[in-house]
């Protein structure tokens, strides 16, 4: 192994154990434990309801904690192990980031929602909270996988969650915007963060001999793993911020009906989309990852049963044609290499529920959604703002977050660009080898691409 490769170990070692140390040090001078008596210590992500409605149950709900760590763990890290380069890399930055990322998201978004007295007051729900910025910090992962080293993406991740939490905060405390299920805060902020890390990243001089993705995958096990703990868990991941409230079901229901949708849209549009007509697990994967995602903000709203099936229908179409038609458009026109296609799996479904969302928003009426109406839409019910305000509002946020993802961004590819932190002029030296331990089957594939002069950068 080269001398590069053991300095690039020997910094991410280094850093981890900086990072780490630091967290402790900060979690012992800010963070403590919320009592039992101060429920209203809670970020608007997790829609307090046991406030609103002294009657509800306040327990901690283990299950549904559950969902949306499994969902995090297994989930995201097997949607992004199906390159077979990075396969076994993607696996390991999905724990990296998850497991520092936790920490960081816990301190940040105290600072934001529960900071009282000189201290951040921690419960359960902080680390639910926590769990959905890690989950668009994945999101950006798969948009740079392959062309950051783990020390850049730990930097990234750093940087990230402090865009993500001001992100969220605009839109769900100074905005009033409904998005529980995070079609804007988390999937189409996600995306295009990394998608616009990915672009600053650019280099003519490697990527010009470097064009093509890596499209050697592992078997389709892993993308089966993936999608199955979608289906069962995803319904869990999103309703989360929704526990104690009788909104909860609409969101799981629709999210159901969704999934079902996008994923036979997958067998309807990709026999069409290419000539030798043949299915990969990979793309019902995607399609149900959209599906989920354009059922982001209009999930917990009162969408019908054939609406939540027209939504979820339209997003399964929208992601094999947009790997068909615009990743190419992206990578020669507009110099963005999106490795895991973020831009057609979370960003454009992600876009779509918003406007989704505005839409119901704008249709909302007491009469329709009973006391839900102070659940989904409080400055509605309490007369502050017309539905037609704000579904207003609802609209203005997707510019908001788009106007921060163009400026975090560029922001964090600039600082990833400083050259003691780039990745050796060797693309190799991204590949699982260089950090992580793989069978010598893995190696032997690996030499034969190399032998043939197979692109591996992406």
């Amino acid at each position: 192994m080269s001398a590069h490769a053991a300095s690039a170990r020997l910094k991410l070692s280094g850093t981890c154990f900086f990072l780490q140390i630091l967290t402790i040090i900060l979690f012992a001078v800010f963070v403590r434990y919320s009592p039992d008596t101060s429920p209203g210590l809670c970020s608007p992500q997790l829609n307090c309801s046991s406030e609103r409605n002294p009657s509800s149950d306040s327990r901690f709900h283990h299950p549904r904690f559950r969902d949306v760590h499994l969902q995090i763990l297994i989930g995201f890290g097997f949607l992004m192990a199906f390159l077979s380069r990075y396969g076994a890399g993607s696996l390991a930055i999905n724990f990296l980031v998850v497991a520092f990322a936790i920490q960081w998201a816990i301190l940040i978004q105290g600072f934001f929602y529960s900071f009282l007295n000189g201290k951040i007051y921690m419960e359960a729900q902080s680390i639910v909270s926590a769990d959905f910025c890690v989950g668009a910090i994945l999101i950006s992962a798969g948009a740079v996988l392959g062309r950051v080293n783990p020390l850049q993406m730990l930097l990234m991740t750093l940087l990230e969650v402090i865009f993500f939490t001001i992100n969220e905060y605009i839109l769900l405390n100074l905005m009033g915007v409904s998005d529980s299920g995070g079609s804007l805060t988390i999937h189409t902020f996600g995306a295009y963060f990394g998608l616009m890390v990915s672009r600053i990243l650019h280099q003519p001089h490697l990527d010009k001999r470097n064009q093509q993705q890596d499209m050697g995958h592992y078997p389709d096990v892993f993308a089966a793993v993936g999608t199955v703990y979608l289906w069962i868990f995803w319904p869990g991941f999103a309703s989360a911020t929704m526990v104690h409230t009788n909104a909860e079901p609409w969101a799981v229901l629709n999210i159901y009906l969704a999934l079902a949708a996008s994923t036979l849209a997958t067998f309807v549009i990709s026999p069409l989309l290419h000539e030798e007509g043949m299915l990969q697990m990979t793309q019902v994967q995607d399609a149900a990852v959209a599906g989920v995602a354009v059922m982001g903000m209009a999930g917990e709203m009162l969408l019908t049963p054939f609406g939540a099936l027209i939504a979820g229908f339209l997003a399964g179409l929208i992601s094999p044609l947009g790997f068909k038609f615009l990743t190419p458009v992206l990578s020669s026109k507009l110099n963005i290499q999106d490795t895991c296609g973020v831009h057609n799996v979370h960003g454009m479904p992600g876009i779509l529920g918003t406007l989704l969302g505005m839409l119901l928003t704008a249709l909302a009426t007491a009469d329709t959604y009973g006391n839900r109406m102070e659940l989904v839409f409080p400055h509605v019910a309490d007369g502050s703002r017309t539905a037609t305000y704000q579904a207003v509002w609802q609209l203005c946020a997707l510019f908001v977050t788009l106007l921060l993802v163009l400026l975090g961004g560029s922001i964090v590819g600039a600082i990833l660009k400083i050259k003691r932190l780039g990745s050796p002029p060797d693309t190799q030296h991204l590949e699982n080898k260089t950090f992580w331990e793989v069978s010598a089957e893995q190696r032997k594939q690996g030499a034969s691409r190399e032998e043939l002069g197979t692109s591996t950068s992406v």
